[in-house]
């Protein structure tokens, strides 16, 4: 949830206004979907994952960002539905929408991370094979979080407590007054939550197709069916709130009034929508993990996972050995003329195969491929 979150205020009467009781909808359900799905999320990941794939690892971060945002729903429903403003603090006000903007940037800077690993293992699967290791995924997962934490630092300073007329107190969006400040939040929460990282994903995942399509490899397994359903979602419910941002400042650059004001009414909509995206997550995994639901019952999740650890693997795998399958063409024919030379032939291609298969001793269809040059 993003820094600049503006639910609409409740009015002190008892009836609620149509506004209200949407964002009073959206909120529940987002919470009773949200929270106890991420929750067995993160269970099927620590009870009933072996091996956890880098996939995997993401996704358990994903999750425990999401209902760590969701925690704050309790709070804004009774901001929506008690008719008595925001009756928590100036601290609470600042700290719930901290961790909104945390969440944001922590599940799109996550979704990268899932999409540069999915083109290491495509188009560089050695060096994919070394920089995946325990320590180098938690350097980066500590790196996600920290600058996600750096990245809503903003947030405190352009939301307050504000006394309206009524005598009751809203947490509002306040910038002192000032176009510039406005300008510099929306923009910037729209640049490095939006432009950046998507540009990122979709350079990512263009050069895996392309590798991919080069490669004649049309296999699609369930980790990139699932990466490019987290993908998908979260654009299709953060894009919105991002349009809205840049609607406003062009609004504010222009001095036009009814483009700040059409934004405006319009942000509270994009941005419960927004929130939404916090629970939807877990939905995606049980469709994409359906399959496994029959045999595994509540363990299909942790079959899911453990599934983008082999689809990974073999993914890796298949890319060394196109990679090498011009090498062990040449050295075939070299072998077929040494043996009707009645010489054996020994060159730089099959020593590299033999060191090659030695590293990769733990994968039978490697060895498979470098076996054949082996044999004299």
């Amino acid at each position: 949830m993003a820094s600049n979150i503006t639910i609409s205020a409740p009015p002190a009467s008892p009836s609620l206004s149509v506004g209200a009781q949407v964002g009073i909808a959206i909120l529940t359900l987002a919470f009773v979907l949200g929270f106890p799905g991420n929750l067995f999320v993160v269970w099927s990941v620590f009870c009933r994952v072996k091996k956890r794939s880098v996939t995997c690892l993401l996704v358990l971060n994903l999750a425990l960002a999401d209902a760590s945002v969701l925690l704050s729903a309790p709070f804004f429903l009774r901001y929506l539905a008690g008719g008595r403003g925001w009756e928590f603090g100036s601290a609470a006000c600042k700290l719930v929408h901290y961790l909104s903007s945390v969440n944001m940037y922590v599940s799109i800077y996550l979704i990268c991370l899932m999409s540069m690993d999915r083109w290491l293992a495509v188009t560089k699967p050695f060096l994919s094979q070394r920089m995946r290791t325990k320590r180098s995924l938690l350097t980066l997962l500590l790196v996600v979080w920290v600058l996600a934490f750096l990245l809503s630092l903003p947030m405190p300073f352009y939301r307050s407590n504000l006394r309206k007329p009524n005598n009751l107190t809203y947490c509002m969006p306040y910038h002192w007054d000032s176009v510039g400040h406005r300008v510099f939040q929306y923009l910037f929460e729209t640049i490095m939550g939006c432009l950046v990282p998507f540009s990122l994903i979709n350079t990512c995942y263009s050069s895996v197709v392309c590798r991919l399509q080069s490669a004649k490899f049309q296999r699609r397994n369930q980790g990139s069916r699932l990466i490019l359903l987290i993908i998908c979602a979260f654009a299709v419910f953060w894009l919105p709130y991002h349009i809205v941002n840049i609607i406003e400042v062009v609004g504010l650059l222009q001095g036009s009034k009814s483009v700040i004001a059409a934004a405006l009414k319009a942000r509270p909509n994009v941005t419960a929508f927004a929130y939404f995206s916090s629970s939807v997550n877990p939905i995606l995994y049980v469709f994409a993990g359906s399959s496994h639901i029959r045999q595994a019952g509540l363990s299909f999740m942790g079959k899911l996972f453990e599934a983008t650890n082999s689809e990974s693997r073999s993914t890796s795998i298949f890319t060394r050995s196109s990679r090498s399958g011009s090498a062990a063409d040449e050295s075939s024919v070299l072998n077929t003329l040494s043996t009707k030379l009645g010489r054996p032939f020994k060159g730089k291609s099959k020593n590299r195969s033999s060191s090659v298969a030695g590293k990769e001793g733990d994968e039978p269809e490697l060895k498979t491929l470098t076996g054949v040059q082996q044999k004299e």
